[in-house]
C-alpha cells in the first residue's frame, strides 16, 4: 500500500548520523491532512483519497448561512465539501490514489512514514521570470575581445534566411524559467518527529521555502 502527505516546505539544513557524517535534508511540515472525501470505483471509477492541508481559522463575522463560506476565504463548492465531510475547511485540497484503510474524517499525520522510508518529492520549482539562454539553457558565451561584441550573450543563429525562412520549433531562446511541476524520485526519509509534525528527507526537494509539496511512496525502485 502507497502512502502520501500533503506538507509545506520548511527549508534545508543538516543533521549528524551515528557514525558522524552529515546528512543534508530538507524539513517538510507534513500535515495533519484531514481525509475530506473517499473515491471507490463503484461511484467514482477509480479509488483515490481527497486530502486537505492547511486549517483555515474562521473570521468570525455573521454571515447568512449561505455565506458561511466568505469567513474561510474559499471558494463556495469547496466549503460545501469540508462542510459535507464534517471537516475544518483547509486551504489545499488534493487527491492521492493508492492509499487504503482511512476513513472520511481520519488525518493523515507524519506518522504515516517512518525513517528509511523511499519517497517521490512533488513540487512547483523556484521562479526565476524572464531569463536569457546563457542562466535558462546553460549556453556559453562569446569573447569579449577583438570585435565580437555587442553579442555576448544572444542565442546565435535563427536559421537560414531563405529556407525555411522561420525559426524551428523547439530552438533555445530566452523566455521564462521555472514555475514547473517537478518530482524527483527515491529520497529517503532521513527522520520523522511526530510531536512537531516534520519529516526530514535526505537532499532537495522541488520549491522555494514556504511552497507547498507533497511525499508519496516512491513509484520507482532505486537499483
Amino acid at each position: 500500500m502507497s502512502k502520501a502527505i500533503i506538507g509545506r516546505k520548511a527549508g534545508m539544513t543538516q543533521i549528524f548520523a551515528e557514525d558522524g557524517k552529515v546528512i543534508p535534508v530538507t524539513v517538510v511540515e507534513a500535515g495533519p491532512c484531514p481525509v475530506v472525501q473517499v473515491k471507490t470505483e463503484e461511484t467514482d471509477g477509480y479509488a483515490a483519497l481527497k486530502l486537505g492541508f492547511g486549517y483555515i481559522p474562521s473570521k468570525g463575522r455573521k454571515q447568512d448561512e449561505k455565506k458561511e463560506y466568505l469567513n474561510y476565504g474559499i471558494s463556495r463548492p469547496d466549503y460545501g465539501q469540508f462542510k459535507k465531510a464534517g471537516v475544518a475547511p483547509c486551504k489545499y485540497l488534493k487527491e492521492v490514489r493508492g492509499m487504503e484503510g482511512y476513513n472520511v474524517g481520519d488525518e493523515v499525520k507524519a506518522d504515516a512514514f517512518s525513517a528509511g522510508d523511499k519517497v517521490d518529492a512533488i513540487g512547483v520549482s523556484k521562479g526565476h521570470g524572464f531569463t536569457g539562454v546563457i542562466k535558462k539553457w546553460n549556453q556559453h558565451r562569446l569573447k569579449e575581445t577583438h570585435g565580437v561584441g555587442p553579442v555576448h550573450r544572444e542565442p546565435g543563429s535563427m536559421g537560414s534566411i531563405s529556407d525555411p525562412s522561420r525559426v524551428f520549433k523547439h530552438k533555445h531562446l530566452a523566455g521564462h524559467w521555472g514555475v514547473e511541476n517537478v518530482t524527483v524520485q527515491n529520497l529517503e526519509v532521513v527522520r520523522v518527529d511526530v510531536a512537531r509534525n516534520c519529516i526530514l528527507v535526505k537532499g532537495a526537494i522541488p520549491g522555494p521555502k514556504g511552497s507547498i509539496v507533497t511525499l508519496r511512496t516512491s513509484v520507482k525502485s532505486s537499483k
